[in-house]
């Protein structure tokens, strides 16, 4: 029998590609050279474990996720939601999202984030007592909510797109002439996205920095950023409005047909991003440029390789990812519980490396490898609970 191949199996393969990427950000954050462990409160760590084996090659990976691919993944988050809240209306819409993120972020985000900090709590108080480190970790850490937070924001930006369009139904109406235009405009849609980027991101972090979280309890987020992954989030509903496999990334449009452009432009922009720094700095030293100025530099250089590298992945992926395999179609599948469960395998893969005198590269590609195959099982395993597979 004939497969029949989803014509959104591109998407799919992106988001699972995101997934993946994430896994490995987390496996290099022991290794990286900024990596900071603070024994009094773990939470102010750079990371859940922190190795003395370090290497600037994963400064560089580590920093090149971190600038685009959560702004990205939001966006992914929006694409389908317009069609669906038009089907089921938008109470059964929330309904469904509370089962599928928010019910798993307080509940599986809570029991998965006890087990995958206790090498942290042993590391910093040499102690296994149980009890003591339950108390430590709600009391003391402030219930750490670790990866899962993108969940719950996820699932706020859900609800607060369904008010909208209670309040205005029109929200999610047909925007194909508005994005049809730039089809034949690749530029203008790069500046486009640039230009909201810029707005969403550059001000915020000018007002209170670029390293500050907040929040209660589990529910934390990066202040800087929050504006930038809401509009993100909407763009993504309002591209799905679209019709975007037809419009703005039909396999005829300008924009996809650039891909290998993207591409090129996104390495290059995170060259200079990466290089640029110490010359700002030294300026700004010497009086030769206000530090307003060399900000203002700064910003907009991250801003573009934001804006490029998330056109990058979008349009290689519609490019390239044409035929379906049977071991992608498994990752897809299985990527939202891989992100859910994989930061356990993560700590405890580091932690139990931690005394072996391998190199900081060795030690990152092995979590990497184990964390990302035991979380793949593990979600294969609890998919096939009827229940867990109805939602996640």
């Amino acid at each position: 029998m004939t497969k029949i191949v989803s014509r959104n199996i591109w998407v799919d393969y992106l988001r699972s590609a995101l997934t993946v990427l994430v896994v490995a950000h987390h496996s290099s954050l022991a290794y990286t050279t900024f990596a900071s462990f603070d024994k009094i409160a773990y939470i102010r760590s750079t990371h859940a474990i922190v190795d003395d084996k370090r290497w600037v090659g994963l400064d560089i990976f580590e920093n090149f996720n971190d600038v685009f691919f959560m702004s990205l993944m939001f966006l992914i988050g929006g694409l389908f939601l317009s069609s669906s809240i038009k089907k089921k209306g938008a109470w059964t819409f929330v309904r469904e999202r509370f089962f599928r993120l928010f019910l798993p972020f307080i509940l599986g985000g809570t029991f998965l984030m006890l087990i995958a900090y206790f090498p942290s709590y042993y590391v910093a108080k040499g102690s296994a007592d149980i009890g003591k480190y339950v108390n430590d970790f709600f009391n003391v850490e402030m219930w750490p909510v670790g990866p899962p937070w993108f969940i719950w924001v996820l699932f706020l930006f859900n609800v607060l797109f369904a008010l909208l369009y209670l309040i205005f139904p029109k929200i999610a109406g047909n925007t194909s002439r508005f994005f049809s235009w730039f089809q034949t405009r690749p530029w203008l849609f790069v500046g486009f996205i640039f230009l909201i980027t810029w707005v969403l991101y550059v001000p915020m972090s000018f007002a209170i920095g670029t390293d500050q979280w907040t929040g209660f309890g589990p529910f934390d987020f990066q202040v800087n950023r929050i504006l930038l992954y809401f509009g993100y989030f909407l763009l993504g509903t309002w591209i799905g409005s679209a019709g975007f496999n037809e419009n703005l990334f039909s396999l005829t449009s300008e924009i996809i047909n650039k891909w290998a452009l993207w591409v090129t432009l996104a390495l290059v922009t995170y060259i200079v991003l990466t290089l640029i720094p110490p010359s700002l700095t030294q300026m700004v030293k010497d009086d030769k440029l206000s530090e307003v100025v060399g900000y203002t530099i700064y910003f907009s250089i991250y801003t573009a390789s934001c804006t490029f590298s998330g056109i990058a992945f979008i349009t290689a992926f519609r490019k390239l990812a044409q035929t379906p395999m049977s071991w992608w179609d498994s990752l897809a599948a299985n990527a939202y519980l891989i992100y859910l469960v994989h930061y356990v395998f993560v700590t405890w893969t580091q932690f139990l490396l931690l005394d072996y005198d391998l190199p900081a590269f060795l030690k990152f590609l092995i979590t990497f490898i184990v964390a990302l195959v035991l979380s793949w099982i593990v979600s294969s395993v609890l998919r096939k609970v009827s229940w867990i597979n109805k939602y996640l």
